[in-house]
């Protein structure tokens, strides 16, 4: 048979070469063509169709011009020895035998290999690759991401999403957190990514679309103090949620600041954006009004263009998913439904003593959990102890099932490591910019009156008499702190800052 290639080309060396990457691009068609044919895109296809069968294919290319060269250089120094591939008599039985071997063997390989890429790729999509396999270190985000209202909505519809070019610059980010976990080089707790997510628009708004938001929205809470006695007090709100869509219901409320009717724009100077001293709203007349904070005014050579962020919904929901509850939160909503149980003497402030504590590691954590309380009501209840050890024995393991979800002494996470903005109890949130002090030049106060978002329809207290009205009601803090409730934001005492002293001194719950 004639050869239509130089002498050099037919080695063993180039051979193996060319069969690893005429397998690889085989593979690469293959995967091309289930994707083609997908009802779904696979945004973690790429890395295989496009990373790692490459990467195989330009290996087995690498390998047979190393074969070429290689025997070019023997040539050159007369040690060329001239190869010949085998001679194939299929009249041979032990020819016909290895020819059924080797056929058999090579559709086996080929049908295994597909199928393997096929596996690969799907495990590559998935949440648990995300969570587990590939980001150990990512435990406290998948722990929560699992308990969470968007457990079933995959990792990469809100990290990557469509497209090639999202995908791209998650494959350049990827690279270097593999480097990073390789050599311990990750931040503890993980940061938020702030500053690097797809615009809202392009993700979340896909399933949630604010101008269909409208009308007012009823929420029931019910907490416990940190007394002995767990004293129990509720609070109903009619939450305004407004919208963009007047023929569905009111406009006017919260998602007023979406990118609907009118454009909000801010200046953050912390990386946070947990400070933020300068607003610009701009209505849907085109009227311009700018805020700036009293205490923490910004200077005209510091407001830029590229400094602004335009207001979306990440603003204010910055964790709709990887959600670490406060303890406090937690504890009571346990309560509320008698997970809990509210008879325990001080069981409110003891579960929360418990979780706030400083462990070294989760297990040592769950087993102090558990000898704080037990050793609490041994020591001062010895009558409860008894008589409610079921009771007791069941708090134990709640308070163990939230430290669990919301504590990773590993990681330095907790609640406290990531700042919530929705709401205002226990982060700063719509304070930010709704603290009374972002004043326009016109003298017009950003507001910071708690009816603008919602109203109290009703509450009751200890001791008290419910008080209820379908027009609102002034609301009453639970516990008497006089007016100081009206001059401080919430998270000054719910969740000060370190070494600053709150409000409110918690009844210690163990000794």
């Amino acid at each position: 048979m004639q050869r239509k290639l130089p002498p050099s080309f037919y080695n063993l060396t180039t051979l193996a070469g060319a069969v690893i990457a005429g397998v690889s691009f085989g593979l690469i068609l293959f995967l091309l063509l289930l994707e083609q044919f997908s009802e779904t895109s696979k945004p973690y296809m790429g890395i295989i169709a496009f990373v790692i069968l490459p990467a195989f294919l330009l290996g087995g290319l690498a390998i047979a011009g190393f074969g070429v060269w290689r025997e070019h250089r023997r040539q050159r120094i007369g040690t060329a020895v001239e190869q010949h591939l085998p001679v194939i008599d299929l009249n041979n039985p032990r020819h016909q035998t290895a020819v059924a071997l080797v056929a058999t063997g090579s559709l086996l390989l080929l049908v295994f290999s597909a199928f393997g890429s096929f596996q690969a790729y799907e495990h590559t999509d998935s949440d648990a690759f995300c969570g587990q396999t590939c980001h150990k270190v990512m435990n406290p985000e998948y722990t929560a991401y699992s308990n969470s209202p968007h457990a079933r909505v995959g990792c990469v519809k809100c990290h990557i999403g469509p497209g090639a070019g999202w995908f791209v610059r998650s494959k350049l980010s990827g690279a270097y957190q593999l480097y990073a976990v390789a050599f311990n080089k990750y931040p503890k707790p993980i940061a938020t990514p702030i500053h690097n997510l797809r615009p809202a628009q392009e993700t979340c708004e896909q399933c949630h679309w604010p101008r269909q938001f409208f009308s007012e929205k009823r929420e029931s809470h019910t907490y416990f103090a940190s007394d002995t006695k767990n004293s129990k007090w509720t609070l109903d709100l009619l939450v305004k949620i407004g919208g963009g869509n007047g023929q569905a219901g009111p406009t006017s409320g919260i998602h007023w600041h979406m990118n609907i009717n009118n454009k909000v724009s801010y200046i953050a100077t912390d990386s946070a954006r947990q400070s933020i001293p300068w607003v610009r709203a701009v209505g849907p007349d085109g009227k311009v009004t700018v805020y700036q904070s009293t205490e923490h005014p910004l200077a005209a050579a510091d407001v830029d263009e590229k400094r602004m962020r335009r207001m979306d919904c990440i603003d204010c929901h910055n964790r709709p998913t990887h959600i670490l509850y406060p303890a406090a939160r937690s504890v009571d909503n346990l309560m509320a439904v008698d997970r809990i149980d509210p008879s325990l003497p001080s069981a409110k402030n003891l579960a929360v003593y418990a979780l706030e504590n400083s462990y070294s590691t989760a297990e040592a954590g769950s087993d102090s959990i558990k000898t704080i309380i037990n050793e609490y009501y041994n020591a001062s209840y010895p009558a409860v102890a008894t008589a409610k050890k079921t009771e007791i024995a069941r708090m134990v393991s709640e308070v163990q099932g939230i430290y669990g979800r919301n504590y990773f002494p590993s990681m330095k996470s907790n609640w406290k490591a990531y700042p919530d903005n929705l709401g205002h109890m226990y982060f700063l949130g719509c304070f930010r910019c709704h603290d009374g002090k972002h004043v326009s030049e016109s003298g017009k106060v950003l507001t910071n009156d708690c009816n603008t978002c919602h109203v109290v329809l009703a509450q009751e207290t200890s001791g008290d008499t419910s008080r209820v009205s379908l027009e609102g009601i002034k609301f009453r803090h639970p516990v008497d702190i006089g007016d100081a409730w009206k001059k401080q934001l919430c998270n000054d005492c719910h969740n000060p800052p370190p070494g600053a002293k709150p409000l409110v001194t918690p009844v210690v719950g163990a000794k």
